[in-house]
């Protein structure tokens, strides 16, 4: 037969046992449920953490970009400006060769005028032939000279029709059998340089109404 104390004194052994057990238990079940809360908050750090990389390395790419654009827009500019440049060269250049002796053939004109002037009076019978000779010679010589540097003659007949650009109304006459605006005289010759207007040609024209 069992002894009651002992009994009791086991089932209290037994008790107190079951108490620490139930008492470790819940100790076990608390850390593992703070490791779980540490484990998450590490987790959530590390997640901010790489948050805040990913914001920063894409605003220094959207920065590289930004100064990319900037430097491409900066040398595109700086090739159109050269090249600008080196066409307003050319030109410049082009228009110096063709253009560059404007003011010396202009001031040659007045040569050829008292050139044709003197020949157009001249009289064959009257005056010295070697004069004129000579005087026609230096008029080839002129002449071709002009041709050699692409100066041309503007040289209207009389009837033709009046051409603001490339004519100078000196004075205006009505005369019979012609049409206001026709050519009625020639005066000087005008002369080009290539395309461009040295001096217009000096002309009378027609004021005759019509009708």
């Amino acid at each position: 037969m069992a002894n009651p104390k002992h009994t009791a004194q086991s089932q209290d052994e037994t008790n107190g046992l079951g108490e620490d057990a139930v008492s470790s238990e819940s100790e076990t079940i608390d850390i593992e449920a703070l490791a779980k809360e540490f484990a998450a908050s590490d987790d959530l750090d590390a997640g901010g953490d790489l948050a805040g990389a990913s914001e920063e390395l894409e605003t220094e790419i959207a920065g590289l970009k930004a100064e990319r654009d900037e430097m491409r827009e900066r040398w595109m500019r700086a090739m159109a400006e050269a090249e600008n440049a080196r066409k307003r060269g050319e030109r410049d250049r082009r228009e110096g060769e063709q253009y560059g002796g404007s003011k010396l053939a202009r001031d040659l004109l007045p040569v050829y005028d008292n050139l044709k002037r003197a020949l157009d009076a001249a009289n064959p019978e009257a005056s010295d032939k070697a004069l004129i000779e000579g005087v026609e010679l230096t008029m080839r010589e002129l002449v071709n000279i002009f041709a050699k540097h692409s100066i041309t003659k503007i040289s209207p007949e009389k009837g033709e029709a009046f051409d603001p650009q490339m004519h100078q109304a000196m004075f205006e006459a009505p005369v019979p059998g012609t049409k206001a605006g026709d050519i009625i005289e020639v005066m000087t010759e005008g002369f080009l340089l290539h395309d461009r207007l040295l001096r217009p040609a000096q002309v009378g024209v027609s004021s005759t109404p019509a009708g």
